[in-house]
């Protein structure tokens, strides 16, 4: 079953993915990429009913349906790995005993407004 959101709704999820946002910055990035691992395997066990649920929304033929919910499986085991390589770089300052240091952290939810016909590959 597909709901509509309401404003109400919506301005809901903020409030509470601001909350969640600090908690999930702190978790170390391969925990993290455990959590999108299991979100990728999740996806992987319905790839068929997945796929059949986006060829009828975006009219297209039932293995390209499928074949783009395997894409995004794919983009997940690929960001897991990733998990485990974020980089950062220690950086000489012009001033003396001082360093720069570079650090990546998570944005939290963004909004996303893709395509039609491709609406998993993209998001």
């Amino acid at each position: 079953t597909v709901q509509i959101a309401t404003t109400a709704d919506v301005k809901r999820c903020i409030v509470n993915m601001n909350t969640a946002k600090a908690q999930w910055a702190k978790t170390p990035a391969p925990k993290r990429g455990e959590i999108v691992r299991q979100i990728g395997d999740k996806l992987r066990e319905k790839i068929h009913p997945l796929g059949q649920l986006l060829s009828l929304e975006v009219g297209k033929i039932l293995p390209e349906g499928k074949g783009e919910i395997q894409e995004y499986v794919d983009v997940c085991d690929f960001a897991t790995g990733l998990s485990r390589q974020i980089p950062g770089q220690v950086l000489p300052s012009e001033r003396p005993d001082h360093f720069m240091m570079e650090q990546w952290h998570p944005l939290g939810a963004i909004g996303i407004i893709c395509a039609f016909n491709f609406p998993v590959a993209v998001a």
